[in-house]
């Protein structure tokens, strides 16, 4: 992983990160500790799920680039029809409350779509490698001057 691409993880997963951990306070608050389980889940599963697609995104970006925006947009839709696909396993369970899952799982799920977005817009990454610029350069052009 090269260092933008862990920067980018890493300004993505500290803000979810921290609204997991008021998830958490909030959950164990209103829900006890299944609660405080369901809230847990959801964000460790919202971490999980989308630090892989991010990986998967950025390792797309680097081999097949003119699939890049096709590959994004699939990527997004299959991870949010998980998420919906865990919500609705998940409804009905004992082992943790459920609304503090479902609930935790979408505000993570926006966090972390909103400071990826912001942490891309603040990256300086190259459109073109300075390395092939100076190779692709014609000569005639030089030598004309």
């Amino acid at each position: 992983m090269q260092s933008n691409d862990a920067r980018m993880l890493l300004r993505t997963a500290v803000p979810t990160a921290a609204v997991g951990v008021i998830a958490v306070v909030a959950g164990a608050v209103l829900g006890g500790g299944k609660g405080a389980l369901g809230a847990a889940v959801g964000v460790l599963l919202v971490i999980v799920f989308m630090g892989m697609g991010l990986a998967v995104l950025q390792r797309t970006a680097k081999s097949l680039p003119h699939l890049f925006q096709a590959m994004g947009l699939m990527l997004y839709t299959a991870q949010l029809l998980l998420m919906l696909v865990f919500v609705a396993v998940f409804k009905d369970t004992t082992l943790f409350n459920p609304k503090a899952f479902a609930a935790t799982l979408v505000a993570s799920t926006l966090v972390w779509i909103a400071a990826q977005a912001r942490a891309h817009m603040k990256a300086k990454i190259l459109y073109v490698e300075p390395d092939q610029a100076e190779t692709s350069r014609p000569r005639a052009a030089e030598s004309a001057t």
